[in-house]
């Protein structure tokens, strides 16, 4: 089955059906970027703190910055109070983003219990006002992440979708879990295709996206616009060429990298982090990046054990030698031993 490729949220073109979930504390500025270069058609930042925004210190600045290579992007922000979302938008706006994404979805207890995230849900009505207030904040589109809803007995995402839409929102992305969910249980792709028979702006699906074949169902089962990929793309970010590949009308299978492209892709990306946020910061950060990428490989667990030492990247440009050669040798027959 052959997927249109691509999608309008407002005025803006998102030229692919594949989208990069925002990530709290792994969806930095050089993964976005990494992702984006294998065909993320969009990507959003980490979170942030309205009230943050407000203060303007320095690490919220930093996960405001938008690079050109991951372009078109927004800047997630979250909380509660309709009027400091709208003042925190506005502040957003000096990094030039492409729209600007209200987090309803972050089932995390320190975000929820602000009544901010997921929390939101519980309050359709707050929903419509800040995204209204946003809406009237920002020159570029406002889109929403929402959850199925708070728990089971209160799966309400087609009603705060309507809100949402209603209020001035030009997209809605949807995780189809409920905020008592968390990550564990299967996705209830069944809400999504019911927010998108109740609304008329794009809905983009979330939730167990794993490779070409699962984002290919979830468009066909649901007839969401767009499909979005989180978890599964940590250490593997040509999930994007893959899924990609297979929309196109193909269907066609593309294999992941060997281990030299993993580990050469893997490079690119912790050396744009070196450059965005200090060698010492940006290793601490990438060490369970190497993790996510190592896995899967042979002898993975003890060059884990390595990479949570690691503090230079020089040190990880031995670790990567290490690893390729430690397969070269399982391969031939050779080195049997833990590396």
């Amino acid at each position: 089955m052959e997927f249109h490729q691509s999608f309008q949220i407002g005025t803006l073109r998102i030229a692919g059906r594949v989208v990069l979930a925002p990530m709290a504390g792994a969806g930095d500025r050089a993964f976005r970027e990494i992702c984006a270069g294998f065909g993320a058609a969009f990507t959003v930042s980490e979170m942030v703190s309205a009230k943050a925004i407000q203060f303007g210190d320095k690490k919220t600045r930093e996960l405001m910055e938008l690079g050109d290579a991951a372009r078109p992007s927004a800047i997630q922000i979250f909380g509660s109070d309709p009027a400091g979302m709208a003042l925190a938008a506005k502040k957003a706006m000096a990094f030039s983003p492409d729209a600007i994404d209200i987090n309803m979805g972050c089932p995390a207890p320190k975000i929820t219990g602000s009544g901010a995230g997921s929390a939101l849900m519980r309050n359709p009505a707050l929903c419509g006002e800040i995204v209204a207030a946003v809406a009237g904040a920002v020159p570029v589109p406002v889109t929403v992440k929402i959850r199925s809803g708070w728990d089971e007995n209160s799966v309400n995402a087609p009603e705060v979708a309507r809100i949402c839409e209603s209020s001035g929102a030009k997209a809605v992305a949807v995780h189809a879990r409920t905020r008592s969910q968390q990550y564990a249980p299967p996705a209830d792709w069944g809400v999504i295709a019911a927010v998108k028979r109740a609304v008329h702006i794009p809905v983009i699906g979330n939730g167990d996206v794993t490779g070409a074949q699962s984002a290919a169902r979830m468009l066909e089962e649901t007839g969401c616009d767009a499909v979005m990929v989180g978890r599964a793309a940590l250490g593997a970010p040509w999930v994007f060429r893959q899924i990609n590949a297979y929309l196109d009308g193909s269907c066609r299978i593309v294999p992941p990298p060997g281990p030299a492209g993993r580990m050469l892709t893997l490079l690119r990306q912790v050396g744009r982090m070196c450059r965005y946020k200090g060698e010492r910061r940006a290793m601490k950060e990438a060490r369970k990046h190497v993790g996510w990428y190592l896995k899967g490989l042979r002898g993975a667990a003890a060059f884990r054990r390595r990479a949570g030492e690691l503090e230079t990247y020089a040190q990880l440009e031995k670790l990567t030698g290490d690893v390729l050669l430690f397969q070269e040798e399982r391969e031939n027959g050779k080195g049997q031993a833990e590396p």
